[in-house]
């Protein structure tokens, strides 16, 4: 009897562990889970999109060199070599940066969230990660951890805190650039992936957002260059359940997979927001001049009202708006990005009033 007892409970064990090691799929969330775990999210409606990386210190310029809308893509642009490129490192000092001082203006422009280019189509990583030496680590800003200081002021004041990561890595030995047939030009945008390296780029990746999960807390990892025809759909619904293994309350935006087809957890138009209601969760993402990342020629700046004006409109529609800053190379905000978010914040809190 006692053996036959023993042999039904180890049965029972074996069940039950069985069960429990079952992976969940995300991707077929219940519509009530799926609800709650966005609700903040739908309730914030204005958040900050931070872009900042080597590039911030050339500000669209390089050796006179001003070629190129978007200063973030400057390599890109300017066809730079990334040997040459990633020299940009011993030079980037960006000692003014105050992560209190972002957080802060954030809060007082009535932004309840903020995202953060921790790793750009550039490859260099804004903290100091295990996996790669291309990171702060290795600049004159050793020792400093913006992603660490960015999240711990977003905690302090109350500010939801959320990290940027490139799928594409102009720095990382697995990809290559290659001349465009058509254009006789390197394409960086459709940068190459090398043969039998993608497995160990995808890890690499899945290694470095896990860092920005379990070190920096972050409720959003917000993709971008979805786009590579190396990346597919299925790339990036592993992805997408990969990284809700980590932290199931996570958001995750579209661009992890095809932002076209894919429209888990939410829809991210790019410098214009859509026209009517639709059936699920969206962001417009916008620049508060012309630029992502900092440029100094760069003086087409949105007015306070416009900027409110389109906060109205996306957030009657449904939708939230992220609004771009670029700090400079020393790490400041631009004056006039300040005083736009200022105004912007005076007049959401008279309209509470």
């Amino acid at each position: 009897m006692i053996k036959q007892h023993t042999i039904l409970f180890t049965l029972l064990l074996l069940i039950t562990f069985g069960f429990a090691q079952e992976p969940v799929n995300y991707l077929e969330e219940s519509e009530a889970d799926f609800t709650k775990r966005m609700q903040w999210f739908t309730d914030a409606k204005y958040g900050m999109f931070i872009h900042f990386g080597l590039y911030s210190q050339l500000g669209g310029i390089y050796k006179g060199n001003e070629e190129g809308r978007y200063a973030e893509w400057i390599q890109s642009n300017q066809d730079i070599p990334v040997n040459e490129y990633a020299k940009l490192i011993k030079t980037w000092n960006p000692k003014d940066f105050n992560a209190s001082k972002i957080v802060k203006l954030a809060k007082k422009a009535g932004m309840k969230y903020l995202i953060i280019t921790t790793k750009h189509h550039e490859g260099f990583s804004l903290w100091d990660s295990e996996f790669t030496d291309f990171d702060i680590a290795e600049s004159p800003m050793k020792g400093r951890d913006f992603v660490k200081e960015l999240s711990d002021a977003c905690k302090k004041e109350g500010i939801h805190f959320g990290t940027y990561y490139s799928i594409i890595d102009w720095h990382h030995p697995s990809q290559v650039v290659k001349i465009d047939e058509k254009t006789k030009k390197n394409n960086w945008g459709q940068i190459s992936m090398k043969s039998d390296r993608k497995a160990e780029y995808v890890n690499y990746m899945k290694n470095q957002i896990k860092e920005l999960i379990e070190n920096y807390d972050s409720e959003i990892i917000w993709f971008d260059a979805d786009w590579i025809d190396w990346w597919t759909l299925e790339d990036g619904k592993d992805l997408y359940q990969y990284i809700r293994t980590l932290k199931p309350s996570i958001i995750i935006n579209n661009r992890v997979a095809k932002r076209k087809i894919f429209k888990k957890d939410f829809g991210t138009p790019e410098q214009f927001h859509l026209e009517d209601k639709v059936d699920y969760y969206w962001e417009a993402c916008y620049t508060l001049n012309d630029s992502w990342g900092y440029k100094i020629k760069d003086t087409d700046w949105k007015t306070p009202e416009v900027v409110y004006a389109k906060l109205k409109d996306i957030n009657g529609k449904g939708g939230n708006l992220l609004l771009n800053i670029g700090p400079d190379g020393d790490g400041n905000v631009p004056k006039e990005s300040v005083n736009i978010l200022v105004e912007v914040g005076k007049m959401l809190k008279k309209e509470a009033k």
